[in-house]
C-alpha cells in the first residue's frame, strides 16, 4: 500500500510490551493477528499448567482474567489503533 499507517502512542506501547514494533507499512490486521496468537499461546500454557496441577482449579478463572488484562488491544477496534492513514508518497 502506498503511504502507511500512523499508530497511536498507546497502541505502540502495548505492541512493544509484546515485542512487536510495526513499520509504517504494517497493517493493523497483521498486528492484531500476532497479538491474538500470543494470547492464544499463553492461554494454552495456562490451561496446561492447570492440568499439571501447578495451581488449584479455583484460581484458574482469576488467572484467565489477569492474562486477558495483559492484552487490552484485543478489546479495541483496529480502526482506533491508528491516528490516520498516510497518503500516498
Amino acid at each position: 500500500m502506498p503511504g502507511g499507517y500512523i499508530y497511536t502512542t498507546e497502541v505502540l506501547e502495548e505492541l512493544a510490551r509484546h515485542g512487536l514494533a510495526p513499520r509504517a507499512d504494517t497493517p493493523p490486521q497483521q498486528l492484531r493477528n500476532a497479538v491474538r496468537d500470543l494470547y492464544k499461546h499463553e492461554i494454552k500454557r495456562l490451561k496446561a499448567r492447570l492440568l499439571a496441577r501447578e495451581f488449584p482449579k479455583g484460581e484458574y478463572a482469576g488467572r484467565v482474567v489477569a492474562l486477558r488484562r495483559r492484552y487490552p488491544l484485543l478489546s479495541i477496534p483496529m480502526e482506533l489503533w491508528i491516528e490516520r492513514q498516510r497518503s500516498g508518497v
